[in-house]
Order: structure tokens, then sequence, then C-alpha cells
């Protein structure tokens, strides 16, 4: 079994939403899924348009980094929300319901046991599996538009250069090629159930989200850019930051960085 292009039409056979994905843009080569949303092309398309590519030339992640995937073998896409009261009420929350919703259709389709690391990576024993960017456009006080970047490595059998976290790959934790459009799908289907839990309270994303993440109650340094601060993650807050014991003993939200065990 070799890397194909993606099959529209399988995928949408395990599509079960009502909006995610619904409306569904496939590009062959493209800068950045994010980039095509944001311009003038995402303006006209629907809430819950999914834009997905087979390749990105300009893939990023959080704090500027570059996303690399080979072509055909992830996933490499951006889900577009323009409901502007649900951007407001819930922004703070978008993050860790998306790698919940990633974390969950790994766990359903492959058994795995990921682990959540703060604001939103998903890991798999240890090596990061999945990382998600959110990019904004605002009209006026308001955001008008907010569109969710996730990549999830699929099929990728190898990754070369240097990265700040190990990164793999469902077929090298499998030693399998994976269908990639029942992944997509899956990973849509658990969104937008997550999301529709949002009008019930964030308790339910909040308290999956805790059970998940390891790094709570560990030693930590958390990095913005120059700056470093160091102490103890005590616990995700109910408004989705981390609260940080320091070395002088006093407790910090930290809304911002990037955290690392501090070994």
């Amino acid at each position: 079994m070799e890397t194909k292009l993606f099959d529209f039409s399988r995928f949408d056979i395990k599509l079960e939403t009502v909006v995610l994905g619904r409306d569904f843009v496939y590009l062959d080569e493209t800068d950045s899924t994010n980039t095509y949303l944001l311009s003038e092309e995402g303006d006209d398309k629907p809430n819950g348009t999914v834009c997905f590519a087979e390749k990105q030339n300009k893939g990023r992640g959080r704090l500027e980094r570059t996303w690399s995937s080979l072509k055909s073998n992830n996933l490499t896409f951006s889900i577009l929300i323009n409901d502007s009261d649900f951007i407001a009420k819930y922004l703070n929350f978008i993050n860790l319901g998306t790698s919940l919703a990633i974390a969950q259709a790994l766990e359903t389709l492959f058994q795995f046991t990921p682990e959540l690391k703060w604001p939103n990576d998903v890991l798999v024993n240890g090596k990061k599996i999945s990382g998600i960017l959110l990019e904004s456009s605002s009209r006026g006080n308001s955001f008008n538009k907010l569109v969710v970047g996730i990549g999830v490595n699929v099929n990728q059998p190898v990754f070369h250069g240097e990265y700040n976290l190990t990164p793999t790959s469902v077929r090298l934790e499998l030693g399998t090629l994976i269908d990639r459009e029942r992944l997509l799908a899956e990973i849509l289907n658990n969104l937008e159930e997550v999301y529709s839990t949002f009008k019930d309270g964030t308790d339910y994303v909040l308290n999956q989200w805790r059970n998940r993440c390891k790094m709570i109650g560990e030693k930590v340094t958390v990095r913005d850019g120059d700056k470093e601060l160091y102490g103890i993650f005590t616990e995700i807050d109910d408004n989705g930051y981390i609260l940080l014991q320091t070395e002088r003993d006093e407790f910090q939200t930290i809304n911002f960085g990037d955290v690392s065990v501090h070994l």
C-alpha cells in the first residue's frame, strides 16, 4: 500500500458532522491553508469550511516555527470559524478543544494513549504527532474570522532536521500505512461534538484536558522570547491557562509561551 492522494468520497462517507467540513476546499499545493482562509479567498466561505492541502510550501506552527510535511503523507488542513459570537465567548477554549478532539480520534482509531502538551500539542509516546495554530482577522473591535490550522503526522516515514520536540507519525508508531480519510472524518466528528459542549460550559473540555496533561505537577520552564520562568505546573485554571507556582512560592497565571519539563 503506497501513499496516495486524498479521496474525498471515502472521507465524506465517514463524515457525520452538520457544519464542520460540509464545505471542503481541496488544494494540491498551497503556501498555507491558514493563509488561504484568512485571505479574500476565504471571505465568502461559510462557517466550518475546511481547507485541505496535500502539501504546504510555507506551513508553520506556533512561535513562527516551520511545519514540514511530505506531500500526500499527512493531514494538513484548516477550519474556518466566522461565528463572531462563538469566537468571542470561547476563544481561550478552541485551542484546548481542538487538541482534545485529535487525541480522542487517536484513542478511538488506534488505541493510542495520547498526552496533551499545553497549549495545543498532541504527543504519542512522548513524541509530537500533531500541532495546532490559531490565526485570526478582526473588524473593528471584534474578530470576524478565526482559522484553526491543524497538522497531524499520519504516514510520514522519516523526519529530517532538528526539532524542538521529537516528531512521530501514526505510521511510525504502528508500522503500517493509515487511511487519512477516516482519520480526518473522525477528528472533525469529534471536534464538532466537543465544540457543542461549550454551550453547557467548559468543564468537560477542561477536565478531559487535565486528565491527558502529564505536565501537571511537574517542574517546568516557560519561555516567552528571551524571558524564562521556572516553577511547578500546578493546574490548568478555569480559563485554560497555566497556574505556575514560582521558585518564590508565588502563583502566576501563564497564558502564552513554550512549556517544557525542567530537568
